[in-house]
């Protein structure tokens, strides 16, 4: 190693200690849905031209609202200028036909898209954990087969 890499390696230590971190106003939050992950569905017509949405998908928001509520009933959401992170694992039940040993390998490619798990999800709470999904600045969707099909939704600050 040669001296300037020595100096930089020594700089970084000593400004490593120096870092401050933001107070962190809220704690984790951590909730799960659980049964199949749900998509969210396209705005359907009527024949005079009135939109509404799917009954699919209004049934999965109140799901995850109630999920939501369930396990944070006093929650006062985010202030509204506050960035959020928020982590979404979909677990998947396994395909009938897949072996255990083909399981350990397997990724699910099919429908719901995961911007679609996001949508419903995010969409649906709206109001009860932040004041709107724009706050929102750092969004990851994980898609995974389980033995025990579920959402698990985290949500902190950015």
């Amino acid at each position: 190693m040669n001296i300037s890499a020595v100096m930089v390696k020594s700089n970084f230590k000593e400004n490593k200690k120096k870092m401050t971190y933001p107070e962190i106003k809220y704690p984790e939050i951590k909730f799960t849905v659980d049964g199949e992950p749900v998509g969210k569905g396209r705005p359907r017509f009527t024949r005079n031209g009135h939109a509404y949405t799917p009954e699919k998908t209004a049934d999965y928001e109140e799901l995850v609202k109630l999920s939501f509520r369930e396990k944070y009933p006093d929650f006062k959401p985010f202030e509204k200028d506050v960035p959020l992170s928020v982590i979404i694992y979909a677990h998947f039940p396994y395909p009938k036909n897949a072996g255990k040993t083909k399981r350990m390998y397997m990724i699910p490619t099919k429908k719901p898209d995961s911007d679609n798990i996001a949508k419903i999800i995010c969409d649906s709470l709206n109001g009860i954990a932040y004041h709107d999904d724009s706050q929102i600045v750092e969004l990851y969707v994980w898609k995974r087969y389980s033995e025990n099909p579920k959402v698990i939704v985290t949500i902190t600050e950015f």
